[in-house]
């Protein structure tokens, strides 16, 4: 039988995964793309020619950011269902003693 810690980390993937898309996914594009054209600029000159390296280099600043993004929400989201699954673990470990005490 699985633990409470166990489902409820899949759980808090699930939902972190959610919130990323619904809250994450927009941010992160924006800021890394605006980091990533900071960079170029710095690299090439402003204003940014749209050349093949300079698109290269903003779409790896790009995906980069997204993944970040991601990484952060999940790692959050299946960290926090950990924890909860691990109170309630303790919690019921505590009444299966309580309860065994009480039998005998």
């Amino acid at each position: 039988m699985k633990s409470w810690s166990n489902r409820l980390s899949y759980v808090g993937a699930g939902v972190s995964l959610a919130l990323f898309v619904l809250f994450g996914l927009m941010p992160g594009t924006l800021i890394s793309g605006l980091i990533g054209l900071k960079v170029i600029g710095a690299l090439f000159g402003i204003p940014v020619e749209p050349t093949l390296v300079s698109r290269l280099l903003l779409a790896v600043f790009l995906f980069t950011g997204v993944f970040v993004t991601a990484l952060i929400f999940v790692i959050a989201g299946t960290t926090i269902g950990w924890l909860v699954g691990l109170l309630i673990d303790g919690l019921i470990k505590r009444q299966r003693a309580v309860a065994i005490k009480k039998a005998h």
